[in-house]
Parts: C-alpha cells; sequence; structure tokens
C-alpha cells in the first residue's frame, strides 16, 4: 500500500502530470486561439475527466490486482461477463505501447538539457536550431543512446517496489517538478512578456475556437490524466480503504491542471517577448522556445532548467506507464518485482527500437498504407495514432459504463463513501451519460 494519501497523490499526479502538460498543452492551446479553448479544457476536465478517474481508481482498489485481474475479479464476483478481463488487457498493453515512444521522446528532453547547458541556443538562428533538431531525429544511434539511458531510469525505480521505488522517486520528482515549474514562470515574469502571456491564457476570444479546437480539448483532457490505459487502476489498488477515492482524484486532477496553466505562464511570456509564433505546434518546445533561451539573459541556466522539467515530468509519467506491466507479470508469472521490470522495461525498451527507426532510416516505412486512414504514417505514427486516438478513448468509455451501468451499486457507495445522496446520484448521472456520450464523440471524431 501506498504510505499515505499525499504519496497517493503525488505518484498519481506524477502520472498525469508528463510531456502532455509542459509539450503538448501549450502547443495546442497556442494552436486553437488561447483563453477559449482554456475554457473549454477545463470543462472537459470537469466533466470527463474527473469522472473516469474517480471511477478508475476506485475500480482499482476494489479490485486490488492488476488492470487484468482487477476486471476479471469484479466481473466475477457481480455475476458479469469474463470479457472485461479484456478491458484490463487494453489498458496494459496501450501503457506498454505508450511507454515504447514516450521513452524516446523523453530523451530528446535528456539530450536537449545538455544542449542547453552548454550554450548551443546562445545567438542561434532558426535555421541552426532547426538543423540541430533534425540532426537528432535523423541520427539513430544518438537516438537509441538517449532511449536507452531513460529506459534504463525507468526500470531501476519500478525495479525497487511502491515504497522504496515509487513513491521515494515522486517525493523526490514532485517538489522538484514544481519548483522549477515556479522558478520558470518568475523567469517568465521578469524576462518576457507576461502581460500578453497571460492575456493569451485566460481572456477568451470564442471567435478563435473551432469545433475541431473544442474536440482536441475534450480529448487532451481525457488524454492529460493517465485515463484509460490501466495506470490509475493499478495506482488505485495499492489504494488503503480509508482513503477517500473521490477527493484524492479530484485532487490529483485540479494539481495536473494547475501544472498545464503553470507552464503555459512560463512559455508563452517567452514566445510573446521574442516576436514568435505560439501556434507553432509540436517544434514548440523543441524548436523554438530554444530560440528564446538562446535570446535572453540568463537563457544558458533557464534553458536547462526547463529541459530539466521536462525530463522529471517525462520519467513521473513514465515510470507509472510500466507499473501496471509489472504488477501483471508479478501476479500471473510468480516473479520478483526486479525480474517482472527487467522482463517489462526491456520488452518496451525493444519496441521502441521501431519508433527511433521510424524517424530515419525507418521514414518512408508505412506499414499500414494499404489502408487509406494509415497512408503515409510510420511505426510511430501508428503507435501514437492507436493508442492516443483509439484504445485510451475507448478504454475510458468502458471504464464509465462498467462504473455507472454493472457494477454493484451497493459497492459503488460503499468505494465512494459520500452517501446515496444529491452528490452521489449527480455523480452517476454524470458518469452514465454525460462522460461516456463526450468520449464516444472524441473517438468517433477520431476515426473519422
Amino acid at each position: 500500500m501506498w504510505s499515505s494519501r499525499l504519496a497517493f497523490i503525488l505518484a498519481a499526479s506524477g502520472s498525469a502530470v508528463g510531456l502532455g502538460n509542459i509539450w503538448k498543452f501549450p502547443y495546442i492551446t497556442g494552436e486553437n486561439g488561447g483563453g477559449a479553448f482554456v475554457i473549454v479544457y477545463l470543462l472537459c476536465i470537469a466533466m470527463i475527466g474527473i469522472p473516469i478517474m474517480i471511477a478508475e481508481v476506485m475500480i482499482g482498489r476494489r479490485g486490488g490486482r492488476s488492470p487484468i485481474n482487477t476486471m476479471r475479479i469484479l466481473a466475477s464476483r457481480d455475476g458479469l461477463s469474463k470479457r472485461w478481463g479484456w478491458l484490463g488487457w487494453m489498458g496494459i498493453i496501450a501503457s506498454f505501447m505508450i511507454l515504447s515512444f514516450y521513452s524516446v521522446i523523453g530523451g530528446w528532453a535528456i539530450s536537449y538539457v545538455g544542449h542547453a547547458a552548454s550554450s548551443t541556443f546562445s545567438g542561434a538562428d532558426t535555421e541552426t536550431i532547426g538543423a540541430l533538431f533534425g540532426g537528432l531525429l535523423g541520427d539513430p544511434s544518438t537516438l537509441l543512446l538517449w532511449h536507452s539511458i531513460f529506459m534504463v531510469a525507468v526500470i531501476m525505480i519500478v525495479a525497487r517496489g511502491i515504497r522504496s521505488g515509487l513513491e521515494k522517486a515522486v517525493n523526490v520528482l514532485m517538489p522538484l517538478l514544481f519548483l522549477l515549474l515556479l522558478v520558470m514562470v518568475g523567469y517568465a515574469l521578469a524576462s518576457g512578456d507576461f502581460a500578453q502571456g497571460f492575456a493569451f491564457l485566460f481572456q477568451p476570444d470564442f471567435s478563435k475556437l473551432s469545433t475541431e479546437g473544442v474536440l482536441t480539448a475534450l480529448g487532451h483532457a481525457f488524454f492529460t490524466l493517465s485515463l484509460g490505459m490501466g495506470v490509475m487502476m493499478a495506482y488505485g489498488s495499492f489504494l488503503p480503504k480509508k482513503v477517500s477515492v473521490v477527493k484524492t482524484a479530484v485532487t490529483v486532477s485540479i494539481v495536473d491542471t494547475v501544472v498545464a496553466l503553470l507552464a503555459g505562464l512560463a512559455i508563452f511570456p517567452l514566445v510573446f517577448a521574442n516576436g514568435l509564433e505560439p501556434g507553432a505546434g509540436p517544434g514548440l518546445i523543441f524548436q523554438t522556445l530554444p530560440l528564446a533561451f538562446g535570446q535572453m539573459t540568463g537563457g544558458v541556466l533557464f534553458g536547462t532548467l526547463f529541459f530539466g522539467l521536462l525530463v522529471v515530468a517525462a520519467l513521473t509519467s513514465a515510470i507509472s506507464l510500466l507499473e501496471p506491466v509489472v504488477e501483471w507479470l508479478e501476479e500471473q508469472k510468480g516473479i520478483s518485482r526486479t525480474v517482472g521490470a527487467l522482463i517489462g522495461g526491456l520488452s518496451i525498451w525493444v519496441l521502441g527500437i521501431a519508433t527511433v527507426l521510424s524517424f530515419n532510416e525507418w521514414a518512408d516505412f508505412h506499414p499500414l498504407a494499404f489502408i487509406p486512414v494509415f497512408e503515409g504514417k510510420t511505426v510511430f505514427d501508428l503507435l501514437d495514432y492507436f493508442t492516443a486516438n483509439l484504445m485510451m478513448p475507448l478504454g475510458g468509455m468502458l471504464i464509465a459504463i462498467f462504473a455507472g451501468w454493472f457494477m454493484n451499486k451497493q459497492a459503488v457507495e460503499n468505494e465512494l463513501d459520500i452517501g446515496n445522496g444529491a452528490l452521489f446520484k449527480s455523480f452517476m448521472f454524470v458518469l452514465r451519460f454525460v462522460t461516456p456520450a463526450g468520449v464516444a464523440v472524441v473517438f468517433v471524431y477520431n476515426l473519422l
């Protein structure tokens, strides 16, 4: 078990707070006009993210096993189909696939810490920064090295167990993440155009928000909380009975959202101060921001701190992605946690080589090109597409349906411990109708 509610909050927040907050949230906010997108995103967190988070943690604690065995146990206990165990399988497979490419991107961040610290960005122009990033992606040996270093760190942490590994790691990494983030916000306040950055984030202009932007906000609200891939179910299995599932899940969601907003406050003032484009897309972190750091006083120090922050965020999420795989290996194969972490981690590392090669040697390899929707997609693109657009939304929707419609109602009341009054009825209404409908919209949109 986690030693305390705080330990779980730090671990679950660490899982939720990752590249999605520091890398993805700022650039999709920039692409979709700022404030109006943020408002829609916050509403989606409340109506989609939090209910699924509560349901997934609740299911995990009640089952007390890996996601696969938890779903089997609960289905059997309530006389339901054994096929619900497939939901656990889908979550673990999604975690496995996501970590295989997530570790490669985490390796990019490690590489950029070195570049920032060695003054590579100082005085560099757009072409130089672009060539640096292009050179990194085009060198499979270098990518493999950073991918390997990142995965070794993840395996070492998870192998030490819940209290000695995961809990100790997040007790250090999460405060460090917040400290680095606050330092970066302070730097943006002192050296950037903070007023314009703040206005861009919090003054809504709904004329800049498209239907696609709304669906992007809906999808990211779901993605950012690490839902639908067994992580929260696995973490919930270690949650003591005396801890409130509802309060804890809400706290984790708030922490995750605050980090995303702070990341925006750290990044956009620097972007505007240097006349850069907030809607630069995925290259905002690895191509646009290095330009800003290269032109600003103290850019070497704060560039190093920023990419260090990105590494910490990536690590806290990565260890949570390996945990469901290791938990299942321990239960099913009767092996030690250390061996399970090695087997799971090395298997993920091997699959990650396909992502490494997708940016260079296999850049023209499109394994599913015979299907029109997958035409032009590399192995990396396919891994990202299947997990983020199909498996996670489907998993989240099924979690909401299972908890809202199939799980024993008395068991839900007992786990949530909020009585059976208006609050409980409101939660069940949202979980049964609003949340599945919202996720279904994202799922269908992604398919089309």
